[in-house]
């Protein structure tokens, strides 16, 4: 039996653990990865059955890394594993636009060349990056996976927190993580409230052929019923996120595949030549969720558990690993000074790093989302004029995209490729 079947099989240790991390998406395992590799033994507990985590059709997704997230990746030893099925995004161009009428005259331009550091980010599709997590943690000696398993309950002390599983087994760590999405029940136990807001929207994700090069070019037309994201992919492939109300996305769904193109085609517009599915297609139900801490007594939010937005900025993820950044930075350097990891005062150090943060994007994609999801005439002369200031501004624009890029604020050492 190999080192990974034994992590799996027989994951309960009699030693208690540094971190038990409850999540097995992508926040939790590079969490991990960025934990293990200064000594710390963290255990992760995945709900999903390993063979449902590497299935292809487990996660339609792809995700526009910032480069700093990617900076991030490579730290950890993961973006050698993905980078050859990474697309560069060398510009971002956005646009009002209406379904058969193309994009407006005015429009936000960004260029990756006025960076000056290589492409503004990569795309990545969810099936590349989360096998590579997989058999990254894998290989590191100091993390443990319980694959398949939920944590039925949790207890605090003074001493640290145990949790109880699904299959009747217990874990016990110093520090407990929840990496668990919007709904996160490892929240919920520890007390912490959830404000939330639905927008009545839903997600349509898939890939898309399509006969023209697209040159690394990330577009988004913010159409009446919400945002169409065109994000490149490698080859002649593009990834589509398309907004729509919860009524009209339920009666897309229900289409053929032939009918979805041709409900599709007059918003995707003729640019990229003729259209064609390139994979499933899936759904995501949208709204903004933000945790009201993202702390409790020897407990952590990250990612989505902490904070869920609105794809309209294409920064969810990369919100997630600048919590993973930030966490691992202030645990890491906590436990080098000698203090107690799950602390009231070391936590308390990580969410005055992020909770202004995220909160600050958060009403920023919401109110991105609710300016741009409608076709009053006044707002769209106002938002067509401000794209076009933007673009027209070299020092605004560049700004713009530092901070998409992940480049600008508090960043953790991760982000910017170096270790702790």
């Amino acid at each position: 039996m190999d080192n990974w079947a034994r992590k799996v099989i027989f994951p309960i240790m009699a030693k208690m653990q540094d971190v038990l991390i409850v999540g097995g998406g992508l926040n939790g395992p590079c969490l991990a990865l960025a934990l293990a590799g200064a000594g710390f033994k963290t255990t992760v507990i995945d709900a999903f059955p390993l063979r449902t985590r590497k299935a292809d059709k487990f996660d339609g997704r792809a995700y526009a890394l910032a480069l700093a997230s990617q900076k991030m990746l490579s730290v950890l030893g993961v973006w050698s594993d993905v980078k050859d099925a990474g697309q560069p995004i060398l510009h971002v161009k956005a646009s009002d636009g209406r379904a058969g009428d193309g994009p407006a005259p005015f429009f936000l331009n960004f260029d990756a060349a006025e960076l000056d550091q290589g492409p503004m980010g990569f795309m990545l599709e969810d099936r590349f990056l989360r096998r590579a997590l997989l058999d990254a943690m894998k290989a590191q000696p100091n993390i443990t996976v319980v694959s398949g398993k939920t944590v039925e309950a949790q207890s605090i002390s003074a001493r640290g927190v145990t949790l109880s599983l699904s299959d009747g087994k217990s874990l016990s760590g110093r520090l407990l993580v929840g990496a668990d999405g919007r709904t996160s029940d490892t929240a919920n136990r520890a007390g912490i409230g959830r404000t939330v807001w639905d927008y009545s929207q839903i997600a349509l994700v898939t890939a898309i052929e399509h006969a023209n090069p697209h040159g690394g070019v990330a577009h988004q037309f913010f159409m009446p019923s919400g945002p169409l994201a065109i994000l490149p992919l490698p080859g002649n492939r593009s990834s589509i996120v398309w907004s729509e109300t919860e009524v009209q996305a339920k009666g897309l769904m229900a289409l053929s595949d032939q009918d979805y193109l041709t409900a599709l085609r007059p918003r995707f517009g003729s640019f990229l030549g003729e259209i064609a599915l390139a994979g499933a297609r899936f759904t995501y139900p949208l709204n903004l969720t933000l945790a009201n801490s993202f702390i409790a007594d020897r407990v952590a939010l990250v990612g989505d558990a902490a904070h869920g937005v609105h794809p309209i900025a294409g920064q969810g993820l990369n919100l997630g690993l600048r919590d993973v950044g930030a966490l691992a930075e202030v645990l890491i350097e906590a436990q080098r000074r000698g203090e107690d990891i799950a602390s009231s005062v070391v936590l308390g150090r990580y969410q005055s790093w992020r909770r202004f943060d995220t909160a600050t994007l958060a009403v920023a994609t919401d109110g991105f989302n609710r300016l741009f999801s409608n076709d009053n005439p006044l707002l769209r002369i106002g938002r067509d004029l401000g794209m076009a200031a933007v673009s027209a501004l070299p020092s605004l624009r560049q700004r713009f995209m530092r901070e998409a890029a992940g480049l600008s604020g508090d960043v953790p050492k991760l982000m910017q490729g170096r270790p702790i």
